[in-house]
């Protein structure tokens, strides 16, 4: 069941009040920014064991009683229960009825990390989509829960790792919604066994030139743990040394199983070269590898002032070649063999017609 905590009045001790009132305001000024976030409410997880004062119901929201976390980290062999809490203030001043529900996680294209949606069950309501470990999240009987006004509530959660579940990371969130609004907090769960960091670098290919060329490439997960790559870019051009790139981490962690394509600005790619590339990443656990690709870069605009150019000397060629074939025609001949002949050559004859004698005709 949902454990809530409310503020209480004491009548004792002045100097406690002050410091209680002080503690509050506070702590209401680091809170500010998530209640000015609009909803009215928050969730996040619970660390450790709640303190002796928590445990006796006597603390507002503003005061966190708990440390926060920003995600929740489970871990254990399959076939065991593992559990965790989630809290959810409200820091509005109505009652808030929130829903929980287990989903899985995955990469989008772009690598961002996002959530499997709930969809419509066929006798009404909803049910989570999840196939993975977002359906080995249960809240019993903590499903819906409502929140009254300026109040913390802490739900317990459990996480049922089937036996026989393959050991590495299973990726999965735990999501709250309330009147249309989701907030997500993400589940790490590994399973105890062998850990495998391995992925590829695929479809290497150069967008673009100039100071907005990109390099274009696709990672794949092949193991069975999250990744957080490194990148370096490495360039070998035909006329000469070209810039790469130097290692930098990239701004996405890849989850097992997936792939994500990625771009790289490349601000020292070449005018005119062609160049080999070669994209070498690596992971904490050993994981690394490579792609490469090959790309020429051409200034058009010069290349077709050239081409115009030499088309244009080729023109001027062939007008002067036609006006002196049409010279030589007006000047007596078009060929070999028309005009005088060299001098001291020999010149045949024409051999007189022979005469042929008729005979048996009358004279």
């Amino acid at each position: 069941m949902p454990v809530l905590h409310s503020p209480r009045r004491s009548g004792g001790f002045l100097l406690a009040a002050v410091a209680a009132v002080a503690a509050a305001v506070l702590s209401c000024a680091v809170a500010a920014p998530a209640a000015a976030d609009g909803p009215g409410w928050t969730a996040e997880p619970v660390a450790g064991s709640a303190p002796a004062a928590a445990k006796a119901g006597a603390r507002p929201y503003s005061a966190r009683p708990y440390s926060a976390r920003p995600f929740f980290y489970v871990a254990g062999p399959s076939g065991t229960v593992l559990e965790d809490r989630l809290a959810l203030a409200n820091t509005s001043d109505q009652e808030r009825t929130i829903t929980l529900r287990g989903a899985d996680a995955y990469n989008t294209a772009a690598g961002a990390f996002a959530l499997r949606s709930a969809k419509p069950a066929a006798g009404g309501g909803s049910e989570g989509a999840a196939t993975g470990a977002g359906r080995w999240i249960s809240f019993g009987a903590g499903t819906t829960v409502k929140v009254p006004a300026h109040t913390r509530a802490v739900v317990p959660f459990t996480v049922t790792v089937p036996p026989g579940t393959p050991p590495g990371d299973h990726p999965a969130a735990v999501v709250a919604t309330e009147a249309g609004r989701e907030v997500g907090v993400r589940v790490h769960l590994r399973v105890g066994g062998p850990a495998l960091a391995a992925l590829t670098v695929e479809d290497v290919s150069v967008r673009g030139k100039g100071a907005t060329a990109r390099v274009a490439y696709t990672l794949v997960n092949r193991g069975n743990v999250a990744l957080a790559p490194e990148l370096v870019i490495r360039a070998e051009g035909a006329l000469g040394k070209v810039a790469g790139r130097s290692a930098r981490a990239l701004p996405v962690e890849v989850l097992p199983g997936q792939r994500v394509e990625l771009t790289e600005p490349w601000p020292g790619a070449p005018v005119f070269d062609r160049v080999a590339l070669t994209l070498t990443v690596t992971a904490p656990g050993g994981a690394r590898a490579t792609g490469s690709a090959s790309a020429w870069f051409v200034p058009w605009g010069i290349a077709g002032a050239t081409g115009l150019g030499l088309l244009g000397l080729g023109a001027v060629a062939a007008a002067a070649l036609l006006l002196e074939r049409k010279r030589r025609i007006r000047s007596g001949g078009s060929g070999p063999g028309s005009g005088p002949a060299p001098h001291g050559s020999a010149v045949p004859e024409e051999a007189p017609a022979q005469e042929h004698e008729l005979t048996g005709a009358p004279r």
